[in-house]
């Protein structure tokens, strides 16, 4: 694994409740050659800097230091055309589901095509909830006791963190694109965001025609976002479908 392989892994943290856990993933993140570490709307503001985390980071100081906390996950995964929600808990909507076995080689090839990739953590006590896997392309746990599948947070990011050292660096020279081999066309995935702006637009859309009743929507805009979630929109259907969500509007 090189840095600019590295640079493309984004790790984020979703309202994490205790600094020692925030320090202790920046510690796991920093020996297995990770870095890019996002804080969104911790339950401590400031969490980087409070004592316990220093501490525990244990010489990954400057992986705190450079950690950006913010209030939008939307904004941490609006660039990233591959985003995964670690989670045990089964969900009857949301993304595809895959175990974080399978999950690897789908970030190894989107880090070959220089595509970045998030991965999310949710709160200690609740782990990611429905909307935040609303954001993802992909929803992935870990193969753990299925008496007992529950992980520390900072050990979760370190078995994630050390696995993909390992798949990064196992480019061998028979799997490497030749010199006179063509690299395969890179697919032009819309992140997350945007489909979930597009879904905002439909639903819009939707009421407009009476076809989704506001006061007893039932499932279906989370069936939508599971059907869309399934297909992995690209960015040129997103502006088809706005289009279609548009001319819905204007039929009101």
């Amino acid at each position: 694994m090189n840095t600019a392989q590295a640079q493309l892994l984004r790790w984020v943290l979703v309202e994490t409740s205790h600094p020692g856990n925030v320090g202790s993933a920046a510690r796991a993140l920093k020996t297995m050659g990770f870095g890019d570490l996002r804080l969104i709307r911790p339950k401590i503001p400031g969490v980087a800097n409070m004592p316990e985390a220093i501490a525990l980071a244990s010489g990954a100081v400057d992986i705190l230091e450079t950690s950006q906390e913010s209030q939008s996950l939307e904004s941490a995964v609006q660039d990233c055309a591959l985003v995964l929600g670690l989670t045990s808990r089964d969900r009857e909507f949301g993304p595809p589901a895959l175990n974080w076995q399978d999950a690897r080689p789908l970030i190894k090839a989107a880090i070959k095509g220089k595509q970045r990739v998030a991965l999310l953590f949710g709160p200690e006590r609740t782990g990611l909830d429905n909307h935040h896997l609303s954001l993802c392309t992909h929803r992935v746990w870990l193969d753990a006791n299925p008496l007992y599948p529950s992980l520390n947070l900072a050990q979760a990011i370190m078995v994630c963190a050390f696995t993909l050292r390992e798949t990064l660096g196992e480019d061998s020279e028979s799997t490497l694109l030749s010199e006179t081999q063509e690299a395969p066309e890179l697919i032009d995935y819309a992140d997350p965001a945007a489909v979930a702006a597009m879904l905002e637009h439909w639903r819009k859309g939707l009421e407009a025609i009476d076809y989704l009743d506001p006061a007893n929507p039932k499932k279906l805009m989370p069936r939508l976002q599971a059907l869309f979630a399934r297909t992995r929109l690209q960015k040129e259907e997103i502006d088809l479908l706005r289009g279609i969500a548009k001319q819905m509007l204007l039929q009101k």
